[in-house]
Protein backbone atom coordinates (compact mmCIF):
# COMPACT_ATOMS: atom_id res chain seq x y z
CA UNK A 1 0.00 0.00 0.00
CA UNK A 2 1.26 3.18 -0.58
CA UNK A 3 1.90 6.12 2.17
CA UNK A 4 1.32 9.09 -0.04
CA UNK A 5 -1.16 9.40 -3.52
CA UNK A 6 2.04 9.69 -6.16
CA UNK A 7 3.07 6.61 -7.61
CA UNK A 8 5.90 5.99 -5.27
CA UNK A 9 6.71 5.23 -2.01
CA UNK A 10 7.58 8.87 -0.21
CA UNK A 11 10.47 7.72 0.24
CA UNK A 12 11.17 7.15 -3.17
CA UNK A 13 9.62 10.54 -4.23
CA UNK A 14 12.56 12.71 -4.68
CA UNK A 15 14.58 9.88 -6.73
CA UNK A 16 11.85 9.00 -9.29
CA UNK A 17 10.04 12.57 -9.52
CA UNK A 18 11.98 13.54 -12.56
CA UNK A 19 11.61 10.17 -14.14
CA UNK A 20 7.80 10.50 -14.00
CA UNK A 21 7.27 14.28 -14.89
CA UNK A 22 8.85 16.05 -17.45
CA UNK A 23 10.74 18.61 -16.52
CA UNK A 24 9.14 18.69 -13.52
CA UNK A 25 12.39 20.20 -12.06
CA UNK A 26 11.78 23.25 -14.28
CA UNK A 27 8.12 23.78 -12.12
CA UNK A 28 9.94 25.15 -9.57
CA UNK A 29 12.56 27.41 -11.21
CA UNK A 30 9.45 28.49 -13.17
CA UNK A 31 7.66 29.56 -9.28
CA UNK A 32 10.58 31.51 -8.13
CA UNK A 33 10.76 33.47 -11.01
CA UNK A 34 7.15 34.30 -10.86
CA UNK A 35 6.98 35.19 -7.38
CA UNK A 36 10.08 37.59 -8.07
CA UNK A 37 8.08 39.30 -10.71
CA UNK A 38 4.45 39.42 -9.09
CA UNK A 39 5.84 39.50 -5.19
CA UNK A 40 8.96 40.21 -4.72
CA UNK A 41 9.06 40.63 -0.87
CA UNK A 42 7.07 38.31 0.47
CA UNK A 43 6.11 37.75 4.19
CA UNK A 44 4.62 34.66 4.24
CA UNK A 45 4.14 31.30 1.96
CA UNK A 46 2.29 28.35 1.61
CA UNK A 47 3.19 25.20 0.36
CA UNK A 48 0.08 22.64 -0.30
CA UNK A 49 0.98 19.29 -1.22
CA UNK A 50 4.70 20.11 0.20
CA UNK A 51 5.69 16.70 -0.71
CA UNK A 52 8.91 16.39 0.78
CA UNK A 53 9.94 19.94 1.22
CA UNK A 54 11.98 20.16 -2.11
CA UNK A 55 10.38 23.50 -3.41
CA UNK A 56 10.23 25.04 0.61
CA UNK A 57 14.27 24.64 0.29
CA UNK A 58 14.84 26.35 -2.89
CA UNK A 59 12.55 29.15 -2.09
CA UNK A 60 14.48 29.87 1.55
CA UNK A 61 17.78 30.32 -0.77
CA UNK A 62 15.70 32.87 -2.57
CA UNK A 63 13.43 35.04 0.45
CA UNK A 64 15.37 34.39 3.38
CA UNK A 65 13.11 36.56 5.46
CA UNK A 66 9.65 35.12 4.30
CA UNK A 67 7.64 32.59 6.67
CA UNK A 68 7.12 29.14 5.46
CA UNK A 69 4.58 26.95 6.33
CA UNK A 70 4.44 23.61 4.48
CA UNK A 71 1.27 21.23 4.72
CA UNK A 72 1.01 17.80 3.00
CA UNK A 73 -2.02 15.13 3.75
CA UNK A 74 0.53 12.44 3.66
CA UNK A 75 2.58 11.40 7.53
CA UNK A 76 5.11 10.11 5.39
CA UNK A 77 5.89 12.86 2.74
CA UNK A 78 5.49 15.53 6.05
CA UNK A 79 8.08 13.73 7.84
CA UNK A 80 10.25 13.94 5.43
CA UNK A 81 9.96 17.54 4.88
CA UNK A 82 10.69 17.67 8.20
CA UNK A 83 13.69 16.38 8.15
CA UNK A 84 15.14 17.72 4.98
CA UNK A 85 14.04 21.46 6.57
CA UNK A 86 15.39 20.51 9.82
CA UNK A 87 16.97 23.61 12.22
CA UNK A 88 14.80 25.87 9.98
CA UNK A 89 11.81 27.88 11.41
CA UNK A 90 8.95 26.01 8.76
CA UNK A 91 5.86 25.23 9.93
CA UNK A 92 3.99 21.53 9.14
CA UNK A 93 0.55 20.87 9.22
CA UNK A 94 -0.82 17.55 8.34
CA UNK A 95 -3.97 18.51 5.64
CA UNK A 96 -4.54 18.59 2.13
CA UNK A 97 -5.61 22.20 0.18
CA UNK A 98 -9.25 21.58 0.59
CA UNK A 99 -8.85 21.06 4.67
CA UNK A 100 -6.50 23.71 5.82
CA UNK A 101 -8.25 26.70 7.40
CA UNK A 102 -6.30 30.04 7.18
CA UNK A 103 -7.90 33.46 6.51
CA UNK A 104 -6.03 36.40 4.46
CA UNK A 105 -2.63 34.81 5.91
CA UNK A 106 0.08 34.47 2.46
CA UNK A 107 1.46 36.52 -0.01
CA UNK A 108 2.07 32.98 -2.18
CA UNK A 109 0.08 29.57 -2.02
CA UNK A 110 1.30 26.91 -4.56
CA UNK A 111 0.30 23.41 -4.74
CA UNK A 112 2.62 21.80 -7.14
CA UNK A 113 1.05 18.40 -8.67
CA UNK A 114 -1.65 18.07 -5.73
CA UNK A 115 -5.32 19.36 -6.57
CA UNK A 116 -5.23 16.33 -9.98
CA UNK A 117 -6.10 13.85 -7.09
CA UNK A 118 -9.72 15.72 -6.39
CA UNK A 119 -12.88 15.32 -7.77
CA UNK A 120 -14.73 18.12 -9.10
CA UNK A 121 -16.00 19.20 -5.78
CA UNK A 122 -12.50 18.55 -3.59
CA UNK A 123 -11.02 20.62 -6.67
CA UNK A 124 -13.88 23.86 -5.96
CA UNK A 125 -12.95 23.37 -2.14
CA UNK A 126 -9.19 23.28 -2.43
CA UNK A 127 -9.40 25.90 -4.67
CA UNK A 128 -11.71 28.50 -2.55
CA UNK A 129 -9.41 27.49 0.20
CA UNK A 130 -6.65 28.81 -1.43
CA UNK A 131 -8.21 31.73 -2.89
CA UNK A 132 -9.46 32.51 1.27
CA UNK A 133 -6.01 32.17 2.61
CA UNK A 134 -4.23 34.86 0.40
CA UNK A 135 -3.85 38.11 1.46
CA UNK A 136 -5.49 40.77 -0.92
CA UNK A 137 -2.92 40.97 -4.17
CA UNK A 138 -1.40 37.76 -2.78
CA UNK A 139 -0.55 34.88 -5.44
CA UNK A 140 -1.20 31.15 -6.03
CA UNK A 141 0.31 29.26 -8.38
CA UNK A 142 -0.24 25.77 -9.41
CA UNK A 143 0.85 22.92 -11.74
CA UNK A 144 -1.19 20.41 -12.49
CA UNK A 145 -1.66 17.43 -15.22
CA UNK A 146 -4.04 18.70 -17.74
CA UNK A 147 -6.66 17.12 -19.77
CA UNK A 148 -6.13 18.11 -23.83
CA UNK A 149 -9.21 19.09 -25.60
CA UNK A 150 -9.76 15.87 -27.86
CA UNK A 151 -9.22 12.25 -27.33
CA UNK A 152 -7.24 12.13 -30.20
CA UNK A 153 -4.81 14.80 -27.95
CA UNK A 154 -5.65 12.98 -24.95
CA UNK A 155 -4.09 9.57 -26.51
CA UNK A 156 -0.92 11.65 -28.51
CA UNK A 157 -0.68 13.03 -25.24
CA UNK A 158 -0.50 9.83 -23.15
CA UNK A 159 1.54 8.09 -25.34
CA UNK A 160 4.61 10.61 -25.48
CA UNK A 161 4.62 10.41 -21.56
CA UNK A 162 4.83 7.28 -21.34
CA UNK A 163 7.76 6.90 -23.64
CA UNK A 164 9.42 10.08 -21.82
CA UNK A 165 9.21 7.90 -18.71
CA UNK A 166 10.91 4.69 -20.00
CA UNK A 167 13.48 7.21 -21.82
CA UNK A 168 14.56 8.43 -18.37
CA UNK A 169 14.95 5.10 -17.14
CA UNK A 170 11.38 3.48 -15.61
CA UNK A 171 11.10 0.18 -16.59
CA UNK A 172 7.97 -0.10 -19.39
CA UNK A 173 5.61 -2.18 -16.76
CA UNK A 174 6.49 1.24 -14.38
CA UNK A 175 5.18 3.77 -16.79
CA UNK A 176 2.39 1.52 -17.88
CA UNK A 177 1.07 1.56 -14.25
CA UNK A 178 1.59 5.39 -13.96
CA UNK A 179 -0.22 6.29 -17.11
CA UNK A 180 -3.33 3.82 -15.85
CA UNK A 181 -3.74 5.96 -12.96
CA UNK A 182 -4.57 8.47 -16.03
CA UNK A 183 -8.78 9.16 -15.85
CA UNK A 184 -8.98 6.98 -12.29
CA UNK A 185 -6.73 8.35 -9.26
CA UNK A 186 -6.08 11.36 -11.31
CA UNK A 187 -8.69 13.56 -12.23
CA UNK A 188 -7.10 16.18 -14.99
CA UNK A 189 -9.26 19.00 -16.39
CA UNK A 190 -8.76 21.17 -19.66
CA UNK A 191 -6.65 24.36 -19.56
CA UNK A 192 -10.17 26.48 -20.07
CA UNK A 193 -11.66 24.51 -17.07
CA UNK A 194 -8.80 25.39 -15.04
CA UNK A 195 -9.24 28.87 -15.69
CA UNK A 196 -12.49 28.87 -15.19
CA UNK A 197 -12.09 27.44 -11.65
CA UNK A 198 -9.60 30.11 -10.92
CA UNK A 199 -11.61 32.62 -11.98
CA UNK A 200 -14.87 31.19 -10.47
CA UNK A 201 -12.68 31.39 -7.08
CA UNK A 202 -12.45 35.06 -7.18
CA UNK A 203 -8.95 35.54 -8.58
CA UNK A 204 -8.38 37.56 -11.62
CA UNK A 205 -5.97 37.96 -13.17
CA UNK A 206 -5.76 34.27 -14.14
CA UNK A 207 -3.13 33.00 -16.55
CA UNK A 208 -1.62 30.24 -17.43
CA UNK A 209 2.47 30.58 -17.65
CA UNK A 210 3.31 27.41 -18.51
CA UNK A 211 2.37 24.62 -20.72
CA UNK A 212 4.55 21.39 -21.75
CA UNK A 213 2.94 17.88 -22.65
CA UNK A 214 0.39 16.93 -20.17
CA UNK A 215 1.40 19.63 -17.37
CA UNK A 216 0.26 23.18 -17.30
CA UNK A 217 1.10 25.95 -14.38
CA UNK A 218 -1.70 28.63 -13.50
CA UNK A 219 -1.70 31.34 -11.41
CA UNK A 220 -4.03 33.78 -10.11
CA UNK A 221 -4.34 36.82 -8.10
CA UNK A 222 -6.88 37.65 -5.18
Amino acid sequence: MRDNKTSQAAADYDVNVDKTIPRYHLFHDEILDLVKAAVPRPSAWLDTGCGTGTLIVKAMAEFGSTRFVAADPAPAMLQLAAEKLANSKVSFVLAGSEDLDYTDNFDVITAVMVHHYLDAAGRRQATGNCYRMLKPGGIYITFETIQPDTAAGTQIGLARWRRTQVLNGKSPEAADRHISRYGTELQPVTLAAHRQLLTAAGFSPVEVFWVSGMQAGFYGIK
